[in-house]
């Protein structure tokens, strides 16, 4: 647990204060105070040094917008923290409309909850295979574990169901779709453990 001084808290106050004047100075001091200490937590939660570079320089930005209505008598860093933790939550709810921005954030979700001890535990790919096959109709979940998982051909699966060829591949294009789908549900989820992750690193 990170704790200010009490001359610490009386200097910062005072930069504040100045801050609300708009003096720059103030601010370069405020920003070499928290600005190394932000970027380490985004670069966990992000895993990516120039976006959690582009974040740091918004949030900033947006202090000093806001700086006449900062409030001296408080400390700035759960502030800036509160900021910090909005805007990862923000940069996650874009993914979901940006396919390669989820790609990236979802292929570092498990080392993120691999680093961060306080982060909800998740289930490996084979867990969630397994999930998705069980949320298939049990004809189907069949059919797709003797095709997918036991190496069966369509013919082989045809007769051990005692349907035809084509009924086996209409399965398993539907469970292929069911599947892929699963995981795409899968990866937004990842994403909410992510937000809570987020929660979690930036009370530390």
């Amino acid at each position: 647990m990170y704790l200010q001084t009490p001359a610490a808290l009386e200097a910062e106050k005072e930069l504040i204060r100045r801050l609300n004047t708009g003096d720059a100075r103030a601010f370069e001091k405020l920003y070499q105070l928290y600005s190394v200490r932000i970027l380490k937590k985004l670069i966990l939660l992000v895993k990516d040094e120039d976006i959690a570079a582009e974040l740091l320089q918004d949030i900033f930005l947006k202090l000093w917008q806001r700086r006449e209505i900062i409030d001296a008598e408080q400390s700035l860093r759960p502030y800036l923290f509160r900021m910090a933790e909005n805007k990862i939550t923000d940069l996650f709810r874009r993914a979901a409309y940006d396919k390669k921005l989820l790609a990236h954030l979802v292929a570092i979700s498990t080392e993120l909850c691999n680093d961060t001890e306080d982060t909800l535990d998740l289930k490996d790919n084979e867990s969630l295979l397994k999930q998705a096959i069980e949320s298939l109709p049990p004809q189907r979940q069949k059919v797709f574990i003797l095709c997918k998982i036991e190496g069966k051909s369509y013919d082989e699966v045809a007769t051990l169901l005692g349907i035809s060829a084509g009924t086996v591949n209409d399965h398993m294009v539907k469970a292929g779709r069911a599947v892929k789908k699963y995981f795409n549900s899968a990866d937004l989820a990842l994403l909410t453990l992510m937000v809570a992750s987020a929660s979690q690193i930036f009370k530390s």
